[in-house]
């Protein structure tokens, strides 16, 4: 018995089918498009120029790779800057009738230091090579001076110390009004801003 051939497909024509199916999808088929969110982008941001502080203003201190303290290139004990730091805080050296004038300030009013705690900025740089202790040592100092200050003032107007209610407050065992408490706290703050600024460290030799 004579065996059958197989037919033989034509490659050709199955393309071509190929072919006109793509074609029938393409222009059937729909592309549905991504909806955009309609949302105004906020302009961009003008960067402003740092203000301006001028130098009786500027509390400088510095301490080298052997621990030595320099403020206002002059020398001094660790034990001293706490007490220094509230004389250039508290000075108040705006004269009286300026916009500036510190009324609830009681230092020296020296014209040459800060004129309010407002524009006061105390500037401290280390040595990379300054030992950790003595970084530590210098904030708590610097801090310190801050909170004598706030002390004071929270005394003479609430009859309570700043630090103690700031405490109570924070751990939770403060028996007061608190939110009232949070608001005296707050213009406490505002009559001595924390401006404690801290300059990249800096190379030994520099």
């Amino acid at each position: 018995m004579a065996r059958r051939a197989t037919p033989e497909v034509n490659a050709g024509s199955m393309a071509d089918i190929a072919f006109l199916l793509l074609i029938f999808f393409l222009v059937t088929t729909t592309i549905e498009k991504d909806k955009g969110i309609a949302r105004q982008l906020p302009p961009d941001e003008e960067i402003e120029d740092p203000p301006v502080i001028k130098q009786k203003n500027l509390f400088i201190v510095n301490v080298n790779k052997d621990d030595q303290l320099l403020v206002e290139d002059e020398l001094m004990n660790v034990k001293d800057l706490r007490e220094a730091a509230i004389e250039f805080l508290d000075n108040g050296g705006a004269p009286k009738g300026s916009p500036e004038y510190c009324n609830y300030c009681k230092g020296a009013r020296d014209p040459k230091s800060s004129d309010n705690p407002e524009k006061a900025v105390i500037s401290v740089q280390n040595d990379r090579l300054t030992s950790y202790e003595m970084y530590i040592t210098v904030q708590n100092e610097l801090v310190a001076a801050y909170n004598f200050l706030r002390n004071r003032e929270s005394q003479r107007l609430f009859g309570w110390k700043f630090t103690e209610v700031k405490q109570a407050i924070d751990e939770g065992s403060f028996t007061g009004n608190e939110e009232d408490a949070q608001e005296k706290l707050k213009r406490i703050q505002e009559l001595f801003p924390l401006k404690l600024s801290e300059a990249e460290p800096k190379k030994s030799g520099q």
